[in-house]
């Protein structure tokens, strides 16, 4: 399992901040108690676990769920953790 962390910028776009690979029956409670102290309080922060194999996969996955919209200005997922693309 993949846990990322990041935060939506004023443009609607999810910034990746940090990635952790989690074992696949990690409790809820603490994958909640990672992603908070992550996240710090933010007003804007994000995070979600993925039952995948990678970061780039993980994130992929979150593009498409979160994130994607149809049309011309979709906003993106920029990865600052890895500096992955996604595939839009």
């Amino acid at each position: 399992m993949i846990l990322l962390v990041g935060w939506w910028d004023r443009d609607a776009n999810l910034i990746i901040e940090s990635s952790r690979e989690l074992p696949d029956d990690t409790p809820r409670k603490e994958l909640e108690a990672e992603a908070n102290r992550k996240m710090n309080g933010d007003q804007n922060g994000w995070a979600a676990s993925f039952l995948v194999d990678s970061h780039k996969a993980a994130c992929q996955e979150a593009y498409e769920t979160h994130v994607r919209e149809p049309g011309i200005d979709s906003p993106k997922l920029i990865d600052e953790a890895e500096g992955f693309t996604v595939e839009t």
